[in-house]
């Protein structure tokens, strides 16, 4: 690949400058990943306001999902090609006219045509603004801008709902993108007056038409798979097959085409490091158990013990405490600590939180929900600087974006697989655990006639009794089938720890080019 041989990257900024560099490229990060999940929240009003069912409703979230998948691996060549600064400030711009074209809507379709524009051009924004942050620092102090980087990363998932959810109550739905406009608008003046002058080198490749258009193909029937297969009972329809079948051909000819074209969309070269692949491997898995994980906790809380959404979202809003407060202490010490001990830590750390969820039962009251929430803070502190760290040590400079937008790319995807993973276990094991309790209470035992009178004594119907018994069933065997998979993804977590051992990061300090790449 043609790389500057004369260009010199601009010094680190100084002083106030480096602090508003800093608070602009983080304001940037943090609009994109509140953007993943301020509409959750928001999707009963959404589909509700346009007429359609909360099924369609999903479209809204997954069309950013897939946009945004298809355009993170394209980081490294468009920023090549047009420059580092003018692309985020383009893609900056552009984010805030989908976004105003979003709230402006008029029906489902027309949202998620935008949705998916609003997606696409964010796509560089998040690799773009690590990397820039990296040359605002010096090397020494690297994996402290990585950590306060980092810091808007783990608040702004957890602001997401809560503020959709306010948002959407106290105003209207369309606020959750028009929100977007003036911190879209300042951030653009910001990053233009400070980082314009400080542009990359930028060279004319010739754009890989072929490997972009099977990365479309592949990416967006994966996806359709992904959401659509539960509905349609999976390899049971023709349509989830034929789709399965043109994601895997069409992933067999990209891997072909890329890996033999001279200036490919996507540089899959990255992977013949040994570091790039396990750390974004075991980023990538350990990125869709939590993400699985942090779907599957909401949907039990409000499915099955009563709780609101705002409620749920309270539960799960903790989180970010341990990790805002540690992840400093992770930044500052990356470079003298092996990322790979830090990394270790964080997985078993994610596992015993995972391990104490699985020990769940129907009668668990808030304080008991909210611990292993609490303690999940310090393994977030732990996993994405020092995994960033040993997958981008030792890459030069000008390949960081790409190396950043490939493994941003692989955590994306893998966020999907494992909510739609997870969901359909779920499902599965709750089906499985609901057919063994009903064996155990049939009409003829004890247990369940002595209910059966109880609850007829207390005034029901025999039907409505036989009702309130399976509603009991349907809790007991949801929690049970909810702690399977908690403690799977424990077991899971642990098995990943070996993976982090088989890198050698070439200094825990080499990683400080590192570091794009933590959401």
């Amino acid at each position: 690949m043609a790389n500057a041989d004369h260009y010199m990257p601009p010094a680190p900024l100084q002083g106030a400058a480096r602090g508003w560099g800093t608070l602009g490229l983080s304001a940037a990060t943090f609009m994109i990943v509140l953007d993943t999940s301020i509409a959750n929240v928001s999707l009963p009003a959404i589909a509700g306001d346009l007429s359609v069912s909360p099924n369609q409703g999903t479209w809204v979230i997954t069309s950013f999902a897939v946009a945004n998948a298809i355009a993170v691996p394209l980081t490294g060549w468009l920023s090549q090609r047009f420059g580092q600064v003018r692309l985020f400030l383009a893609s900056l711009m552009m984010f805030v006219l989908a976004s105003f074209a979003c709230g402006i809507a008029p029906n489902m379709a027309t949202l998620i045509v935008f949705r998916a524009i609003q997606g696409f051009v964010a796509g560089p924004i998040i690799p773009l603004s690590q990397t820039l942050l990296l040359s605002s620092y010096p090397k020494a102090l690297a994996g402290t801008a990585m950590a306060m980087w980092a810091m808007t990363t783990l608040v702004a998932p957890v602001m997401g709902p809560l503020l959709g959810g306010w948002l959407t109550d106290n105003i209207s739905w369309p606020w959750i993108f028009f929100i977007n406009i003036p911190v879209g608008i300042a951030t653009v003046m910001l990053v233009a007056r400070l980082y314009l002058a400080r542009e990359s080198r930028r060279l004319k490749l010739p754009i890989d038409s072929v490997g972009l258009a099977l990365l479309v193909l592949w990416i967006a029937a994966m996806q359709i798979v992904l959401d659509i297969g539960k509905e349609y009972d999976w390899f049971h329809s023709p349509l989830v097959v034929a789709l399965s079948v043109v994601a895997a051909v069409g992933f067999s000819f990209f891997l072909i085409w890329e890996l033999t074209d001279r200036h490919p969309v996507v540089d899959l070269s990255l992977f013949k490091r040994r570091n790039f692949w396990a750390g974004a491997l075991a980023t990538a898995i350990g990125y869709g158990l939590f993400f699985g994980n942090v779907v599957l906790l909401p949907l039990w809380l409000q499915q099955f013990m009563g709780y609101t959404a705002t409620q749920a979202g309270l539960v799960m809003a903790p989180v970010g405490l341990l990790a805002i407060v540690l992840s400093p202490v992770v930044g500052k010490n990356i470079g003298r600590v092996d990322p790979r001990r830090f990394a270790t830590f964080s997985f078993a750390v994610f596992a015993l939180v995972l391990w104490l969820r699985s020990r769940f039962n129907t009668q668990a009251d808030l304080f008991t929900i909210m611990v292993p929430t609490i303690v999940q803070g310090i393994a977030m502190a732990f996993f994405f600087i020092p995994l960033v760290t040993i997958t981008l040590s030792g890459i030069p400079p000008e390949r960081i974006p790409a190396a950043s937008g490939l493994s941003n790319f692989m955590r994306i995807t893998a966020g999907a697989f494992g909510t739609s993973i997870v969901t359909t276990l779920w499902e599965n094991r709750a089906a499985l655990h609901h057919s063994q309790l009903s064996e155990a209470i049939n009409p003829g035992s004890q247990a369940a006639v002595a209910t059966l009178r109880g609850l007829e004594a207390a005034g029901l119907s025999h039907q409505q009794a036989l009702a309130q018994i399976n509603r009991l069933i349907d809790q007991q065997a949801f929690m049970l089938a909810a702690n399977d998979i908690f403690y799977i993804s424990a077991l899971l977590f642990l098995a990943l720890i070996p993976l982090v051992w088989l890198s050698h990061p070439q200094s825990a300090a080499g990683g400080s080019d590192a570091a794009a790449g933590a959401h």
